[in-house]
Formats: structure tokens, sequence, C-alpha cells
């Protein structure tokens, strides 16, 4: 099959693997669609040791079921499902327990522990597999299996009371998807980024505000997510807020917080 393979870091190269096979408790899927990620970049550039080299990048996949292992239960042949960043977790520390399997040790990860979906073929356990609604297209599903979960798990994070006012620092990928759930979910939205196509989008999606990231919203804040990777927002988001908010910091990279 054709693939493309980071074989050392700052590389990323077209070449043919063998398909592979699934095991016991995985499904093989046949890749439809697969989005382009910053953690993609970053096993690219080296900044993610890759566990697995050469690797396969790629976890916003979106594909069908070719085959399943013997153990494998789920969606038969020819069924659409997304296959996500998280790959398998161990199930059993008190992390998988409590429901926070970001957290367990022995996590292993699309596309980083394993191959991902620059492929015509990936696998995937079948209990990490996500079955996907039929009338969106493959490529508006592919970013919400990563930048989509991301973004929803920031907001549901923030503790927005119904018909709150939030304000979203950044507005990238994960951003304008978390505004465009929260609004339809009634939220009063502010958007502050320095971007000033971001913030015309941003009001095209609805949001009641857009200004620069480091301008005041509108009005108190009962919630704020951070996108941008700038520690310096810290600060001027917790300021925007109004008392008992809470500031939720979606992002995985941070530049240093100034001091409080």
């Amino acid at each position: 099959m054709r693939a493309w393979v980071v074989p050392t870091p700052g590389r990323l190269e077209r070449t043919e693997l063998p398909v592979p096979r699934p095991a016991a408790d995985e499904l093989l899927i046949r890749v439809r669609a697969c989005g382009v990620c910053r953690t993609d970049l970053h096993v690219r550039d080296g900044d993610l040791p890759p566990h697995r080299s050469p690797v396969v990048p790629g976890h916003e996949v979106v594909g069908e079921v070719v085959a399943a292992g013997s153990r494998a239960h789920g969606p038969g042949a020819g069924v659409r499902l997304g296959v996500p960043w998280l790959r398998r977790t161990c199930g059993r520390c008190r992390y998988c327990l409590r429901g926070q399997e970001n957290l367990c040790p022995s996590s292993a990860y699309t596309g980083w522990d394993a191959d991902g979906g620059y492929a015509e073929y990936v696998t995937v356990p079948a209990a990490y597999a996500y079955e996907l609604p039929s009338h969106y297209p493959d490529e508006e599903l592919a970013p919400l299996l990563c930048a989509g979960i991301i973004g929803y798990r920031a907001l549901r994070r923030a503790d927005l009371p119904p018909g709150g006012r939030l304000g979203i620092y950044g507005f990238g990928g994960s951003a304008h998807l978390t505004a465009q759930v929260a609004i339809a979910q009634g939220a009063v939205v502010h958007v502050l980024t320095r971007s000033s196509a971001a913030r015309a989008l941003a009001l095209d999606l609805g949001a009641a505000s857009a200004h620069d990231a480091y301008d005041s919203p509108p009005e108190p804040l009962d919630a704020a997510i951070l996108f941008a990777p700038v520690g310096e927002l810290v600060p001027v988001a917790l300021e925007a807020l109004d008392a008992g908010g809470t500031l939720s910091i979606a992002g995985i990279y941070l530049s240093d917080i100034p001091s409080l």
C-alpha cells in the first residue's frame, strides 16, 4: 500500500508498505480521509520523538471496515468509522477506572506508537474506534477526531453555565469548532485573537464579538478557553473572568506563564 512515513526527524517520505494485519481485537480500516494535526508536525519534526521508527503519522482518520481480528467486536465490513489519537489504554489503572483514560501511564497513540492514517490502510483496536454519522462528508468529519475532541473536552472543563459568556483566546482548528458547539448550546461567545481573518471568521460563525487577543471582552466572562500557545495570555484571560469563572487551558504546548 502507499504510505507516508517519518524515516528521520524533519522528513516525510512516500513509500510502499505491506497492508497491516489486524490483531485479534483490532479492525482493519481502509482510509478515506485523514486530517493534518499540529501533533503530526511535531512527530515529523522530532519534537515528539517517534516511539516507532519509521512511523506513519496521522490520527484524524475516517475510513471503512474491511476486516476484523478474531476477537474484535464492532461494526462489520463497509461501516464508516473514525480513528482518533488515543489508540489504547490499560483499562485497569485508577485513571481509566475514573474516566480519565488520557492520563493512563500505559496509553498508546495513533501515528506515534503505531502507524496512523497517512496510508491506504490502518488498524485500530475496535474499542477505540468511533462510529460516525452518515450525513457528513469524510473531510468534514476527520478534524473532529482530534481538534473536535480537544475543543469539546476544553469546553466541558471550562464549566460554562447554560447561556453563559465564554471567551475563546486563539481561533485555530480546535477553537473554531468549539465556538460553533458553544453557540449551538446557547452560549454568548467572545473571540480574542490576533488574526484579523480569524476575527472575521468568528463573527461569520455567530460570535457576539471578536477582538485582539490582548483586548478586554465587552463583558465579564463566566468561562474562558485558552487555545493560543501563549502563556502571557493566562493573566489576561483570568482578568477577563467574572468572579468564580473558570479558565481552561487547552494546548499541549504553552510558553511561560508570567508571575501572577
